[in-house]
């Protein structure tokens, strides 16, 4: 039998990793983590970040700890993963529907205080009747659709008698409404992005007051992403915020998205395996590594080094004849096109200070979709 590999050594540096090897800069994931929380804290916005980006509970208990209120989970598989993991206040931000999906969910209620998402009747029953026969109660929380043209109830009437029902079912508890402006991250006017997302977000918050003027319950009104953080956290009325990847940042978000004032804090190690050209390299991670398909990759102080596609298991770089050239064996260090796309690619975070291995953090809810 072969050998497996091997861990690598806590206090280790970049260099002795294998690659490829998803990286994180620790000092910048707490500047980010900490830019986050202070924007929210000054706007007195809770923040729930999306646990999509990291699928890691330890990564959650270090937001929580940073002041997060809770999680947002994209699956309830995830929220499963990070409930076992001590995390109790878990937004899952999809659907619910099926037999299977509302007994598991009646389970998680019985360890954790998760909220359901809901745009129609149809999810809302079968949870409710099922939590009601368990003798528990879940709060839910209605989606409207503010523009994205994928889920959601319609503004107004519909959101409105939705939300009678959850709050008149005995097993569910009316939490509020969410919606996502993410049609709207990547206007490239600032001026035009700022105040499409106002009047997004301001429909949103009209169906919350709509449900308040009703008599209606609507603590939560929830919205944001990475991509329009900076402009959905001062929008009145909107009391708390999604946004995850944040804390790693990605060439997505900071070159379509133009979110500046974070800081790169995750990285992909490679290695050149092959330079079949003068002007081409090629390293050894591909789509099965590294997310590309929004905005290529970048490899970090090299910009003589562009990508020109990506492969299965390979990578493909032009080589300016004007640079430094690169060898066969050397190292390099790639900033992800997109960041949630590339870290479910991968089972482990290398977490590093400076260029010293101080954590390494499971992906533990990697691969749970259903």
């Amino acid at each position: 039998m072969s050998a497996m590999p091997t861990s690598p050594t806590l206090g280790c540096s970049k260099a002795d990793l294998d690659t490829p090897a998803l990286c994180v800069d620790l000092d910048a994931m707490e500047h980010n983590i900490d830019a986050v929380a202070a924007a929210c804290r000054g706007f007195n916005v809770s923040w729930r970040p999306h646990a999509k980006c990291h699928k890691s509970p330890l990564i959650g208990a270090k937001l929580t700890a940073a002041g997060a209120i809770g999680l947002t989970c994209a699956k309830l598989g995830e929220a499963e993963v990070m409930a076992t993991g001590g995390i109790q206040d878990l937004l899952i931000a999809n659907m619910l529907v099926g037999p299977r999906k509302v007994a598991r969910l009646v389970e998680l209620r019985k360890i954790a205080d998760p909220i359901a998402t809901v745009d129609h009747v149809e999810q809302a029953r079968p949870i409710g009747d099922a939590m009601a026969s368990a003798g528990l109660q879940v709060r839910m929380i209605v989606e409207v659709d503010i523009g994205l043209g994928r889920v959601g109830s319609a503004p107004g009437a519909a959101t409105l008698e939705l939300a009678n029902f959850i709050h008149g079912h005995p097993g569910l508890e009316l939490a509020g409404v969410m919606g996502y402006e993410g049609h709207l991250l990547t206007i490239e006017d600032l001026d035009e992005k700022k105040r499409c997302i106002k009047d997004a977000l301001q429909l949103l918050v009209e169906n919350a007051s709509l449900l308040r003027q009703a008599g209606l319950p609507c603590p939560i009104v929830s919205c944001g992403g990475t991509g329009s953080f900076v402009y959905s956290v001062e929008a009145p009325g909107i009391t708390e915020l999604q946004a995850g990847g944040a804390i790693f940042m990605d060439e997505f978000y900071r070159e379509k998205c133009q979110v500046t004032h974070l800081r790169h804090a995750l990285s992909v190690v490679v290695t050149v395996v092959s330079t079949p050209a003068a002007d081409r390299a090629i390293i050894d991670a591909g789509r099965k590594t590294m997310h590309g398909d929004f905005v290529p990759p970048r490899v970090v102080g090299r910009d003589d080094l562009k990508f020109d596609r990506l492969s299965a298991e390979h990578g493909a770089l032009t080589v300016d004849a004007n640079g430094p050239g690169v060898r066969i064996g050397d190292r390099l260090e790639v900033i992800p096109g997109y960041s949630d796309m590339t870290n479910v690619l991968h089972n482990h975070f290398y977490g590093f200070r400076q260029d010293s291995l101080e954590v390494v953090w499971s992906l533990d809810a990697r691969g749970r979709l259903q």
